[in-house]
């Protein structure tokens, strides 16, 4: 059995880790002080913001998975290994699901990836959401032994062992512990793929940010190779304190107040867009009142 609990909420909101506005221009000034190189977040108040989170009804967070900090592409996500670190939420949270955004299949072995996906689909009570990719950093693979042409064959292949049966792969005497309900599983991009094997062989599709009409197109072809699976998205975004703000666009979000975003939020929905998550890194006020206005002002909108 499947349990997806992100497709039973209907349109809904979440949030992307890590929880630092660290883009922003207050943000480059305490990187700068803190000798911090760009793309690696102060993750100081991690455990209150999450916590704060959950607590203000946001569907969803959302972790990246980054093995090697990469300068070239200045950006180390929320610095901890992923599993590592959806086992520590899992234990801090109560109803926020746990999506990653995504596992870089290519990068790591199958069979331990299924394994560390049950533990924590176990331990959070069926609140995982497991994202897959096939990777965009090429100066990863040559320290793990991978060719990077390769990706798309290794992500087919660990697909394949993930989704099915233990007994499909494994010789009669071997077992995989623990036995848990099936986690869904959703593609971030097509992973060296055509839309066609996505939408067939995956549960979701996270989707790269973009405007709502850049969305209408995506959802349309989504919704032809994978019918209603959700379909998931993120905005960068940086909530004025103006409310009637209007929206000004940047490169993968939105600056505005909080009607601007509540006028974003819907036209995604009007488009088919089942999810988005909110990463606030470029966000210029402090991230406590900002999300206290998201929950406060923009979750009950949305969420039944």
């Amino acid at each position: 059995m499947n349990i997806d609990k992100l497709k039973s909420l209907g349109f809904s909101i979440g949030i992307e880790l890590p929880l630092d506005n660290d883009w922003s221009s207050q943000g480059q000034k305490r990187r700068i002080i803190d000798s911090r190189s760009f793309g690696i977040p102060d993750i100081s108040k991690h455990k209150e913001r999450i916590i704060l989170a959950d607590k203000l009804g946001f569907s969803a967070a959302w972790i990246r998975d980054v093995p090697l900090y990469d300068q070239s592409f200045g950006d180390a996500a929320q610095v901890f290994e992923a599993f590592s670190y959806l086992g520590y939420l899992s234990g801090i949270t109560k109803n926020i699901l746990l999506g990653t955004a995504a596992i870089v299949l290519p990068l790591r072995q199958p069979w331990l990836v299924k394994k560390a996906a049950r533990t924590i689909a176990k331990l959070s009570d069926d609140r995982l959401i497991l994202g897959v990719a096939s990777g965009d950093r090429p100066s990863e693979y040559p320290v793990f032994g991978i060719e990077y042409n390769e990706r798309g064959e290794l992500f087919r292949k660990s697909v394949n062992i993930i989704k099915n049966d233990d007994k499909t792969h494994l010789p009669e005497s071997l077992d995989l512990l623990p036995k848990v309900n099936s986690f869904p599983l959703y593609a971030a991009g097509l992973a060296q793929q055509t839309p066609e094997w996505i939408g067939e062989n995956l549960d979701g599709w996270l989707a790269y940010p973009g405007t709502p009409t850049d969305h209408a197109q995506r959802v349309s072809l989504w919704r032809k190779a994978a019918g209603n699976k959700p379909y998931v998205s993120f905005i960068h975004l940086d909530l004025v304190e103006d409310p009637l703000a209007p929206i000004t666009r940047h490169r993968f979000g939105i600056k505005t107040g909080i009607n601007g975003l509540i006028e974003e939020l819907n036209q995604m929905k009007n488009t088919g867009v089942d999810h988005i998550g909110l990463q606030l890194r470029r966000n210029e006020r402090d991230l406590e009142s900002s999300m206290d206005d998201i929950g406060k002002f923009v979750i009950p909108h949305f969420h039944s």
